[in-house]
């Protein structure tokens, strides 16, 4: 019975004593300390890796969310495993987590029982990794997960406004596994087992660990780049703003080099990307025994992160967007790993068959939802790339961007028995699947996957980002033209029109990003407003390590091109620019009509407010102003 399923935890990685017992077991080859609740999904990370250990025949345990404060009982109740620990901050970046983009602590955690808030510090992976080695100095520790991942090399904390070095010298772990994780822990387990040192696993890819400086080269060649120092970028923040570069060119290799940066007297040195991942091998990922289900101790609890995915199916890994603000190439690379459709129909399956399913897919998407199966024509050509985005300035060339395979994926989705209708949550890249490209076969099969996402795939509101409206703006966003959304939204239009649906596009916008002034933020409110659009889906910019946006923001020049960009940096600067998403709203006409006049753009207060008249001032209004 289903009811039986969800509460038997012999189905689960053991979390306790009382858990091994029950399976039998008396000792452990792994324990995986995670920031977050435990949920066995394939979009938690410690599932995934504790999964596929458990599959390669390693005994795993998941501690999650341990209690720090108190007399460390989480941490010694299970003893030391014989292979190592794992130790992750979870799914999100901790400081993301736990702070808005104002530096003010966030009232819940997705990630939790419950949502409530505080059942994790500040940097996991720094304060677990602290109090695993003082209780067991002699076994390895291995970190991963995004924020590992991602402070990786020097990088910007937005939240302590510091540049802080590789999170390698403040948290006293043996061996960072960045990226997606399967394939580095199996290769660390398997040479643990074999009696291999951890100080010895030096040539393990997609891992990054401390030495000493005599092992670096002497400089920099085809194989190896030799990064400006911590304590160089401390003092020159163009040298932090050219290593940023070198480490996303990297990421977006298919046969990256290896990365050095000294820290004083030692040197963080960061093994090359691994190739994406075959089919078969995500597929074999996604293919464990997942239950789907948060472990039974939450039971009567609700984890809002899970709620939100729980009937939801990844397709894809990876994303060739390469947007300025994101991090998911650094994690996951550009290149696109695609399940098969087996694969996805067993997945689909699982979810008919789970007890609360109404018949209602909520998202069968990726990182980003249109990139499934699509590629380099010539994978030759992909090999010696290093650029970080496939469409910006424009769609490469030797992308395919045929839709073909996505739509097949759908069909056969909505025939299976159970599903009624199955919508697309993720964001859609609409200038991949409106981009012309000169073979009528594909330019047909695009246009009609973008009718029928609208006519059979949208909850009633399709999410899209265009991100903002000012083309140079988005030139540093690397995102498209503000026109294509145009373009799209007149697609949607007619659709909704052609078979009489009443659909709403949803926007996202982005405030404060480097190179946008207030006057761009003031443009885009015009500009939202002839949309006749009241915007929902906003944020404040908050830089997060390892983007180009971020880089920008802290050093003040782009990576790239060496230009110096305004950011704005100061409280009051960030509220000027957020403040005109909310146009419509009669608290902030004031002072919005107040900044207009200091920007000397009366053109956009008649716009924004066609029935405002300056106090004193008659129908010339704007002219007698100016001869005053």
């Amino acid at each position: 019975m289903a009811s039986d399923k969800r509460f038997d935890t012999r189905l689960w990685l053991p979390t306790s004593v009382k858990d091994m017992e029950i399976l039998g077991w008396d000792y452990l080859d792994v324990i995986i300390f995670s920031g977050d609740a435990y949920v066995d999904h394939p979009s938690f990370g410690a599932s995934v890796i504790g999964r596929t250990l458990q599959a390669a025949g390693y005994r795993v345990a998941v501690v999650p969310q341990p209690n720090w404060r108190d007399d460390l009982r989480d941490f010694k109740k299970l003893g030391a495993p014989r292979l190592f620990f794992g130790v992750s901050a979870g799914a999100m970046d901790s400081m993301v987590n736990h702070y808005t983009a104002a530096r003010r602590k966030r009232s819940d955690d997705a990630y939790t029982p419950d949502g409530r808030h505080g059942m994790r510090p500040d940097y996991p992976t720094i304060v677990y990794s602290e109090i695993l080695r003082k209780l067991y100095p002699d076994t390895p520790i291995i970190a991963g997960g995004i924020e590992a991942s991602l402070r990786r090399v020097s990088h910007y904390d937005y939240w302590q406004d510091r540049l802080r070095p590789s999170i390698l010298m403040d948290a006293p772990v043996d061996m960072i596994s960045y990226g997606m994780g399967e394939q580095t822990m199996l290769e660390i387990a398997s040479r643990l087992k074999a009696g291999e040192s951890i100080i010895e696993m030096t040539d393990i890819a997609q891992t990054a660990y401390v030495t000493y400086r005599d092992d670096m080269p002497e400089s920099s060649d085809s194989e190896n780049i030799l990064l400006a120092s911590y304590e160089e970028c401390l003092k020159n923040k163009k040298a932090q703003a050219a290593n940023f570069k070198h480490v996303e060119q990297q990421s977006n290799r298919m046969h990256g080099a290896t990365i050095w940066q000294p820290h004083g007297d030692k040197v963080v040195k960061i093994n090359p990307m691994r190739p994406p991942m075959s089919t078969d091998e995500i597929d074999a990922s996604f293919d464990l025994p997942y239950t789907r289900l948060p472990h039974p101790r939450y039971k009567g609890k609700t984890i809002p992160a899970w709620e939100m995915i729980k009937h939801s199916v990844n397709l894809h890994r990876g994303c060739f967007g390469g947007c300025a603000f994101c991090t998911i190439s650094a994690h996951q690379g550009k290149f696109i790993a695609s399940r098969s459709k087996e694969s996805i129909l067993r997945e689909v399956r699982k979810v008919v068959e789970m007890h609360d399913f109404k018949g209602y897919l909520s998202d069968l998407g990726g990182p980003s939802a249109n990139m499934y199966r699509m590629g380099g024509k010539d994978v030759s050509i992909c090999e010696k790339c290093m650029r970080p985005s496939c469409l910006h300035p424009k769609p490469c060339h030797n992308l395919n961007t045929d839709h073909k395979p996505l739509l097949d994926i759908y069909h056969a989705v909505d025939a299976v028995p159970g599903v009624k209708k199955s919508f697309i949550g993720s964001g859609v890249r609409y200038d991949l699947s409106m981009h012309r490209t000169g073979n009528d076969k594909v330019d047909r099969i695009n246009r009609q996957y973008n009718e029928e996402l609208i006519e059979k795939h949208v909850s009633g509101r399709l999410k899209v980002a265009p991100e903002h409206t000012s083309d140079h703006v988005l030139n540093i966003m690397r995102k498209p033209s503000f026109s294509q959304f145009y373009e799209f939204k007149k697609i949607f239009d007619r659709v909704n029109r052609d078979c009489s649906l009443k659909q709403q596009l949803i926007p996202y916008f982005i405030s404060s990003h480097p190179g946008c002034h207030e006057v761009d933020m003031a443009e885009l409110a015009s500009e939202t407003k002839e949309l006749n659009m009241h915007l929902e889906q906003v944020q404040d910019f908050t830089p997060t390590p390892m983007t180009v946006a971020t880089e920008i923001y802290y050093t003040g020049y782009h990576p790239y091109t060496g230009e110096k960009i305004y950011c704005a940096i100061r409280p009051e600067e960030k509220l000027a620019q957020r403040k005109y998403f909310f146009w419509y709203d009669a608290t902030y006409r004031p002072d919005i009509i107040k900044s207009l006049h200091k920007l000397h753009r009366p053109d956009i207060i008649r716009k924004l407010y066609p029935a405002y008249r300056d106090p004193g001032q008659g129908p010339a209004g704007y002219k007698n102003r100016r001869k005053r």
